[in-house]
């Protein structure tokens, strides 16, 4: 390690954090003046990346936890040679940069993860951390070994105070993960106040109840940062916390080593502080020593990825079903799946969890790669992966991930797959309990992550267990979320079509709203209609006999309420099955004509949530008929009838228009 380029580096570093913050006067330079030594060390020395290959399948994964201080993040991406231009630095935060103020997954080239939200990056860690075990067991051979990088994460005091963290690390030190190394930046200081204000604990005596590797060091000074880095490489049995101790905005003397620092408060001292540093009087400077160092650095590196290569060439040649099989699931191929999963029969009345469960069995055999996890409900949300194993510190070929009570880090681990991209994850939980994962769900839905989430008693038909356990609101509310697909199937078939929806689907997530109590098979909707309708988002499930009179909206287990209110109705009553708002949204404007006529305004929904959704779809004109209050303990037909879910309701409000 050439100590004396690195400390140059890390000046630099520090210098265009500094003039980027300052210049377009918002950010936040605390961690990147704070923590530039741990980056000298790690982009100037000891990752096994390729600047001009970021997504190198042996990379090692560096994602910053704190992207508050995505200065830090940019300075060494920028320095290091990856395609991010010292104009995009001077362009911090500015619009159409790649240079946002949090980091952004498919933005910025070198940026593994979106974070922002404090203790995510850590539960993607090890997210990424679990996908590479994965990928190792299954592809590395006795002879070739093609994956045996680490994961690398940088956090800060907030990071470890999220609940998130606490519960992804909990479980990463079960399955000891010793390919994850957290770098703890632990500068004793929160945005609002110095941490002993909120906090008093033993932070490292808690991770190493966890099951982790623990080291304390000076986080400033470069041979113990290596030597604790390397160490934790060398170290097996254990994910790994490395707690260093530094000075939050270091070099600005005004305010280092207090809470002022976190932000831009450092900002007016930026001249006084360029030349503590020796920083000349060019601002955005780098020293043409640096420039020249990391441009060697980078040849170097592209030289042992070119070595990689050969082997991995080796491997492909001797293990040509395992490379397909690695192909296929970076590429994100899907075979045909429909084709892979029999008709149910016509008789069959189950809940649409018990019909996910029967679907996802051929799907899993179609898809090698997909994996499948439970927030510690795998017998109440069926989505186990029968003769897949399950996920475990001995057996890192598992497809099931036992997640335990923790749906938060479930959600953000199944981002750490989904950024790998070489495996496609589902994870499941009861719906009301969506909430618990929200802020992960939210982040895949912006990053544009294909995950998949099997959430099963989506209705007040949980009946017994009251309305703690009955999500009337939550539907409504995961709709609302830009770039998420959710999906609420009918019957057995349109469950078909969702399972086969969120597999297909690569531009981001999916939730499955499944039912718990059993509903009859629609057989008078033919199969194919059913299964294709769902990829559309919305269908005509019965078409009217005579002029058109009325439209009737529904999903899920209330579309056979809406098919025996048009029986009742008579021949001008259309149902309309909309088991996905957001797939429907994105058809042509002639296939939503031709499925809800604008000319037609008498419209009537019914669904077992709030009203809210529907009103885009029913208009000023129409009704609602919804559950617009908590739900009731009581058997699940019971509440349903209690709370108007019946084909009575939906004739008296169509009559009514």
């Amino acid at each position: 390690m050439n100590k004396q380029i690195l400390e140059l580096a890390a000046r630099d570093a520090r210098g265009l954090a500094l003039d980027a913050v300052t210049t377009c006067k918002s950010g936040h330079l605390g961690l990147p003046l704070g923590s530039a030594d741990i980056g000298a060390v790690l982009y100037g020395h000891a990752l096994q990346i390729d600047p001009a290959n970021p997504r190198w399948i042996n990379r090692d994964r560096f994602i910053l936890s704190a992207g508050h201080g995505s200065m830090f993040l940019y300075a060494w991406l920028h320095l290091s040679g990856f395609d991010l231009s010292l104009d995009q630095v001077k362009k911090f935060r500015q619009l159409h940069s790649i240079t946002p103020g949090h980091p952004e997954f498919h933005e910025t080239p070198g940026v593994e993860a979106t974070t922002g939200p404090l203790g995510q990056g850590v539960a993607n860690a090890v997210g990424y951390a679990m996908s590479q075990k994965m990928a190792a067991a299954r592809f590395n051979t006795p002879q070739h070994t093609i994956l045996n990088n680490h994961v690398v994460a940088l956090c800060g005091d907030g990071c470890l105070q999220e609940g998130v963290s606490a519960e992804a690390s909990s479980l990463a030190g079960h399955l000891g993960l010793d390919n994850l190394i957290v770098f703890f930046d632990s500068n004793n200081v929160t945005l609002d106040a110095m941490l002993n204000v909120s906090q008093s604990e033993d932070v490292g005596a808690r991770y190493a109840a966890y099951g982790w590797h623990v080291q304390m060091i000076d986080g400033h000074n470069l041979d113990e940062i290596l030597s604790a880095f390397n160490k934790a490489k060398s170290t097996k049995g254990k994910p790994h916390l490395i707690i260093c101790k530094t000075i939050i905005g270091k070099g600005i003397p005004q305010v280092e080593g207090t809470n002022k620092a976190h932000g831009e408060a450092g900002v007016k001292f930026s001249d006084e502080a360029r030349k503590g540093f020796g920083l000349p009087e060019e601002k955005f400077f780098v020293s043409t020593e640096v420039t020249a160092y990391f441009a060697d650095l980078k040849k170097k590196r592209s030289e042992a990825h070119a070595s990689w290569q050969k082997e991995f060439a080796a491997w492909r040649s001797a293990n040509a079903e395992l490379a397909a099989l690695l192909d296929s699931g970076i590429e994100q191929k899907v075979p045909d799946l429909f084709a892979a999963i029999p008709a149910f029969k016509p008789e069959e009345t189950i809940a649409t969890r018990k019909a996910g469960s029967i679907v996802l069995q051929p799907i899993s055999k179609a898809m090698p790669l997909l994996v499948s996890g439970s927030a510690d409900l795998f017998g109440s949300t069926l989505n186990y992966i029968e003769g897949g194993g399950d996920f475990t510190a001995q057996n890192n070929e598992g497809r099931n991930i036992h997640f335990g009570i923790r749906e938060h880090a479930m959600c953000a681990i199944m981002n750490g797959y989904a950024y790998d991209g070489i495996f496609r994850i589902a994870g499941a939980t009861f719906l009301v309990f969506s909430d618990y994962g929200r802020p992960s769900i939210r982040v895949a839905a912006l990053s544009k992550l294909p995950t998949t989430y099997i959430f099963t008693h989506d209705s007040v038909a949980v009946g017994e267990d009251g309305p703690t356990h009955e999500p009337v609101e939550t539907v409504a509310a995961l709709r609302a979320i830009p770039g998420l697909d959710v999906i609420r199937p009918a019957d057995p078939e349109e469950t078909v079509g969702a399972f086969v929806a969120a597999m297909t689907h690569t531009d981001g997530p999916t939730l499955l709203s499944l039912c718990r109590q059993n509903l009859p098979n629609l057989n008078d909707i033919p199969v194919e209609t059913r299964r294709q309708g769902v990829l559309r988002g919305g269908y005509i499930a019965h078409k009217e006999t005579a002029a058109l009179e009325v439209i009737i909206l529904s999903c899920g287990s209330e579309l056979s309420v809406a098919l025996e209110a048009a029986k009742q109705l008579g021949a001008g009553a259309r149902v309309v099955s909309m088991p996905c708002m957001e797939r429907f949204d994105r058809q042509d404007a002639a296939y939503r004509e031709e499925v809800l006529p604008a000319k037609c305004r008498k419209r009537v929904s019914i669904e077992a949530g709030i009203s809210d959704p529907w009103f885009r779809f029913v208009g000023l004109d129409g009704k609602t008929v919804a559950i617009d209050r908590f739900g009731l303990s009581a058997p699940g037909a019971t509440v349903l009838k209690e709370l108007g879910m019946t084909a009575e309701n939906v004739v008296a409000a169509a009559k009514s228009l």
